[in-house]
């Protein structure tokens, strides 16, 4: 059984961005994985969508290297970056630059006292749908009934940026649609265990008013 190794992410040596900016090709699709780790699902996606551009965001540094070191054995276009993603979102893409963000069974930090460590917050949120192009999709999933249930009152709780391509306050009930899968979720399938996903599509903001 493979054991989480966290880090806190609110730790001073994660306030400051120092990785590279990426350059995007406009004409090619970009995919974004918050939390990437082991970056299975992107080498996945690489497959299933070979004219994506795949950037995985991981706030540990060992994690980074390890991922760009495989993708450079495997001849795949995925690329890590250090990124704590709930300060630097915005400062790695631009303002609606961004296809699909996925958010795949992030930490769940269940200590009380460790809550405020969680990924998704409403600051998140926003960041999320900035970066997103119109009619750009959120995808969520967890095996963890509380922080499902936490991020699916935190992205309903923001229907003005995002719309359940279900219905509201609604799971997707039809599978993983993205011919990919991270660690965790090939372990929940080999399991049996029960997996909560989301999908979002990005809404547009109305004018400012006066």
């Amino acid at each position: 059984m493979r054991m989480r190794q966290h880090v806190n992410p609110l730790g001073l040596s994660f306030q400051t961005y120092r990785d590279t900016i990426p350059k995007l090709d406009s004409a090619r699709p970009v995919e974004v994985e918050i939390g990437c780790a082991e970056a299975q699902f992107l080498f996945e996606r690489a497959v299933a969508r070979p004219d994506s551009q795949l950037f995985g965001l991981e706030i540990r540094d060992w994690l980074v290297d390890k991922v760009n070191r495989w993708a450079k054995e495997r001849g795949s276009g995925v690329v890590a970056l250090e990124c704590n993603a709930n300060l630097h979102l915005r400062t790695v893409f631009a303002d609606e630059s961004v296809d699909i963000v996925h958010v795949l069974f992030p930490d769940p930090w269940f200590k009380k006292r460790q809550r405020k460590r969680r990924l998704i917050d409403p600051a998140l949120v926003a960041d999320i749908h900035a970066i997103l192009k119109p009619g750009g999709e959120l995808h969520f999933a967890s095996d963890v009934w509380s922080l499902a249930i936490e991020a699916l009152g935190a992205f309903e709780g923001a229907e003005e940026l995002f719309a359940n391509k279900l219905s509201p306050w609604s799971f997707w009930k039809a599978g993983n649609p993205y011919n990919a899968r991270s660690w965790r979720e090939s372990h929940c399938d080999e399991e049996g265990m029960k997996v909560w996903r989301m999908i979002y599509s990005r809404r547009e903001l109305g004018p400012a008013g006066p």
